[in-house]
């Protein structure tokens, strides 16, 4: 088992950061390379069913999910559906003032190809990491200038 926790500070309130981390399909505007969309229900509730690929032009990999559990401004937990991507996945949001939170993405994967997964991790691991640390910097300044409805 891969388990990655992450954070980043966010300067905003837990309700706010909480409408744009779950504003699923525009996860690409501070998800590198990530495109997300809602494909069962309604996108906000337990048993909702996303769709995230992840890559470029084409090439890349579909993970389907479904939502675990849906705990509005706190938290929302995914399992992971896909022949690539298994486990499960976790969003926090803690508040910190009226307009200060932290939020928290963690993930508890089964690596893809059996042992040489879990062998070739550490080798992927580094580069996984910058990348999400980048993207969650990005959602911060994402969430920051969130407004509902915008294009």
């Amino acid at each position: 088992m891969i388990d990655l926790v992450l954070s980043v500070d966010v300067h905003a309130s837990a309700g706010t950061t909480w409408l744009a981390l779950t504003d699923w399909e525009r996860q690409h505007e501070w998800m590198l390379g990530t495109h997300v969309e809602v494909v069962e229900g309604d996108g906000r509730s337990v048993g909702s069913k996303l769709s995230a690929f992840t890559g470029v032009r084409g090439v890349g990999v579909t993970d389907p999910m479904v939502i675990t559990s849906w705990e509005p401004p706190v938290r929302c937990t995914v399992r992971h559906l896909g022949s690539v991507v298994k486990g499960t996945g976790a969003f926090h949001v803690h508040a910190k003032g009226a307009h200060s939170s932290t939020f928290v993405w963690s993930e508890s994967l089964v690596p893809p190809l059996g042992p040489a997964g879990q062998l070739g991790w550490p080798v992927v691991k580094p580069a996984f990491v910058i990348g999400l640390r980048y993207s969650l910097k990005r959602f911060a300044k994402f969430a920051e200038s969130y407004s509902v409805g915008q294009v």
